[in-house]
């Protein structure tokens, strides 16, 4: 026995070494072993009995006091003995194992996609990638991320021999370990009385399965951090080849997971977005009546790509087939897409489970707030933050600067969450999907809160909409629409927001103004003809927020000064506004932005601003040298300057270095200026300056033949230069020399240059420019060459380069043949769009 023993240790040590290889223990080795067992239990219990049988013998051993008991144990032991020989003949192999047989993945059903084929062949080849264990998926709700989930997990079956076992499952919101671990049991047929065990021993049994073998794990719908460990799914690794796989609507889950380079499932092109539209409805429709085919398109279009959408309003609109039905249906989609059939039980609860996932209530309502925007609309990341903190979604701080990044903190919350998208995160912008904001005004707007939105945006208003009960209205927004008057009272006690600019707003009436006691942000912005606030205005006595930038108010009333709590003024543009006032008045102001305002910066307006003690953002004109050594005298008010423009300076040339005191310098504008040369004495490279400045504009200065300063600007991203005649080059090349070591325009987007006619030179040699998107040169004859080489730009195909008049293009000198033919096919003879100055970063 102990001979047999011996050989079953050598077996089994064997066959542990070459399950540890993914391979199978042979079926006769599995029996030989199990035989081994039972003999090993037979040969305990008679060698435990042996004693007593030994004490029945007598007369030396020749017979027995129980001879038939005696005779009975004799048989056993003779018998087991031959078994013993037999299985230690047996117990000879020769192979031990063979390859393991690899699970049998069984095709999910799945529907057709449209337009994601590319994305599934990139997340397809990165997961196969050595050295990728966990990969994520993301992307906002119904945009087709389970169905893209399902082709990858259906693609193992055509790599049989990959994988040991590849095992889907859903997760969705709220699931426990222990019902994770049941759901992967079932994949591994491993959950026999599974429900007596904790979750602890659950993860033991997972674990020593799949330990030592090569397995996938496809987790659809995660909506937070899963403890791999805690399950008992061994790490990932590029030694043992495993992968995991999820799909989240959240960018920060994919983090958390270990996947820092997720891939994201973005809504459809329009080409893709049609198609599947089209095949929803069905071709017969259209050959029915070919005039609904545009108005489908229409359709079509509100979806704005998201497949959920498309999928469920397509085959609601299947069996249309008169023009007035699908007329109908642009309507209702265009005015409150809620009450669309299926749109409020098919679509808008799905999308809603990501604002539920949300964790924090203010979170909540930054998310709402952004849907008193317009369908498509940019919206400004710095102007809604600062409607936030205004509206108190963001708490007490009292540095703005603190608040601001608080409010950053949410935004990217809601971008990674992908309820907000960001197309760039180097511009100041966001955008809110149309179905989502549709969404969004579906919670704002629901049981209790019935009432409380009125968000009319771009709907063609000339009037003010008519509201059942004004009374309960919290938020209104009517941008975007020809409202020129609003000429009485509607009793809005309870009204907080009130967003009419971009409208064509000429008369505000007092007794309108007198019926929103509870206002605390007012945004008149871009009504291009309104130029008298009533006097009411001081009865607002909870404003926290009034803008009025592009507008033209000629004075403010004399009760202004009563608004108290107000913390943001904006009268950026009020070209016909030539006095604040007694500005000290505002007691609470933090932000006063008068930049490009006729209320220039003289001394008394500064020393109005030098008390407010809370004042700490300001952006303003500046057009005498005494008003500007006014701001240089006291640091704090040097510190606020966060916008300048330096406007026709008389006497001597102005020194750019008077500004390294304004540390928070984000946009300058110099206008009709001569600006002096650089005192290179000064150790610039030693201490950085001019961190924070990103845009520059320099209009109308004659006295200047180029602009070698702008070197000083290590993170300048947009450039405008216009209307200067004597300008020859913008960085010298002998000045340059005693700043060595600076590398221009690293960090510049936008250059635009225009009415420069004797412009022959932007830097003498070839530059690299990482995140070029535009270069506008429009009447700048003597340019004939641009800085550029065939490495210049690593992201060529989003640089647009527009020259005018076009034939000058023809006429470009280039570096080598190699920059001809990289950069030629960025430009375009034609201008597409005017950049304005106001560029957010």
């Amino acid at each position: 026995m102990e001979d047999l023993r011996s050989i079953q240790h050598r077996v089994q040590n064997k066959v542990a070494r070459e399950e540890a290889q993914h391979r199978q223990r042979l079926e006769s080795v599995k029996v030989w072993l199990t035989r081994v067992e039972i003999i090993d239990a037979r040969f305990t219990n008679l060698l435990s009995t042996s004693p007593i049988q030994l004490r029945n013998l007598c007369l030396c051993g020749l017979c027995s006091k129980n001879p038939c008991s005696s005779n009975k144990y004799g048989k056993n032991v003779l018998l087991l003995l031959k078994e013993v020989k037999i299985l230690k003949l047996e117990g000879i192999f020769d192979e031990v194992s063979e390859f393991t047989p690899r699970s049998k993945v069984e095709e999910r059903p799945t529907r057709p996609t449209f337009g994601q084929d590319e994305i599934l062949e990139r997340a397809w080849k990165r997961l196969m990638e050595d050295g990728v264990g966990i990969m994520g998926l993301h992307g906002m709700g119904g945009v087709g991320k389970t169905t893209l989930f399902k082709k990858i997990h259906n693609k193992f079956s055509e790599t049989a021999d990959s994988f040991d076992v590849v095992m889907w499952v859903v997760v969705s919101n709220g699931v426990t370990i222990s019902k994770l671990q049941e759901d992967i049991a079932k994949n591994l047929n491993q959950s026999d009385d599974w429900v007596k065990k904790n979750e602890s021993d659950k993860a033991t049994i997972i674990h020593r399965f799949l330990k030592g073998k090569k397995f996938v794990l496809l987790l659809d719908d995660i909506w937070e951090k899963l403890d791999l460990e805690a399950i008992g799914v061994p790490e990932p690794t590029k030694e043992n080849g495993c992968k995991v796989a999820f799909t989240t609507r959240s960018q920060e889950v994919c983090s958390r997971m270990g996947d820092h380079e997720p891939i994201q499932v973005k809504c459809l092109e329009w080409s893709e977005a049609w198609e599947l539209f089209r095949n929803k409805v069905g071709d017969i429709t259209f050959r029915r009546n070919p005039d609904i085919v545009e108005l489908a398109k229409k359709v079509a279009a509100k979806c704005r790509g998201l497949p959920l959408a498309l999928n469920v309003i397509g085959e609601t609109m299947a069996s249309k087939t008169m023009v007035e039905e699908w007329e109908d249906a642009i309507d209702v989609l265009s005015r409150s897409a809620a009450e669309f059939p299926d749109m409020e039980n098919k679509i808008l609860p799905i999308l809603k489970y990501s604002y539920d996932s949300l964790v924090h209530e203010h979170v909540k309502s930054c998310f709402l707030y952004c849907a008193l925007f317009p369908e498509d609309d940019d919206i400004d990341k710095e102007r809604l933050i600062n409607y936030w903190i205004c509206e108190g979604f963001i708490g007490e701080h009292q540095v703005l600067k603190r608040a601001m990044n608080k409010g950053y903190v949410i935004l990217g919350t809601l971008i990674r969450a992908n309820l907000l998208t960001e197309e760039d995160p180097n511009k100041g912008y966001v955008k809110m999907h149309d179905v989502v904001r549709e969404m969004a005004l579906w919670i704002a707007s629901s049981g209790e809160q019935k009432g409380n939105w009125v968000v009319q945006t771009r709907a063609g208003l000339c009037e003010i909409p008519k509201v059942e009960d004004w009374g309960a209205v919290r938020r209104m927004s009517l941008m975007s629409n020809h409202i020129e008057e609003i000429t009485c009272g509607y009793g809005c006690s309870e009204l907080k927001t009130l967003f009419l600019q971009n409208n064509t707003l000429k008369v505000l009436s007092g007794e309108f103004i007198r019926s929103m006691q509870k206002l605390v942000v007012l945004d008149l912005s871009m009504n291009r003809n309104f130029n008298e606030l009533p006097e009411q205005i001081s009865e607002l006595t909870s404003l926290q927020y009034l803008d009025m930038s592009y507008t033209s108010i000629e004075k403010l009333p004399i009760g202004f000064q009563e608004l108290k709590k107000l913390t943001h003024l904006d009268l950026t543009f009020a070209r016909e506004l030539c006095s604040v006032g007694r500005i000290s008045k505002l007691s609470s102001l933090r932000i006063l932005k008068l930049l490009m305002s006729k209320a220039c910066g003289d001394v008394i307006l500064l020393e109005e601003m030098q008390l407010l003690e809370y004042l700490q953002v300001i952006t303003m004109t500046i057009s005498t040298d005494l008003g500007l050594e006014k701001i240089l005298a006291d640091q704090r008010l040097a510190t606020c300057i966060n916008g300048l423009e330096i406007l026709r300076f008389e006497g001597k040339p102005f020194e750019i270095s008077l500004l390294l005191s304004m540390e928070n310098l984000r946009e300058l504008r110099v206008d009709s200026i001569h600006v002096s040369e650089i005192n290179t004495n000064l150790k610039f490279r030693e201490s950085p300056c001019f961190t924070n400045l990103k845009s520059v504009a320099v209009s109308n200065c004659n006295s200047i033949k180029d602009l070698t300063w702008l070197l000083l600007f290590p993170n300048l991203g947009m450039l405008i230069i216009e209307n200067s005649e004597e300008v020859e080059e913008i960085i010298n090349k002998e000045k340059a020399t005693n700043l060595a070591g600076i590398t221009p325009f690293q960090k510049l987007k936008i250059l635009r240059m225009r009415n420069l006619p004797k412009l022959e030179s932007i830097y003498w040699c070839p530059l690299p420019f990482p995140l070029l998107k535009f270069i506008h040169a429009i009447q700048c004859p003597k340019l004939r060459k641009l800085p550029f080489d065939a490495t210049s730009a690593p992201r060529l195909g989003e640089i647009s380069i527009t020259m005018r008049p076009g034939e000058q293009i023809t006429d470009l000198e280039w570096e080598d043949e190699d920059t001809k033919n990289r950069f030629l096919p960025s430009f375009r003879r034609v201008i597409i769009s005017v950049l304005l100055f106001r560029f957010n970063y």
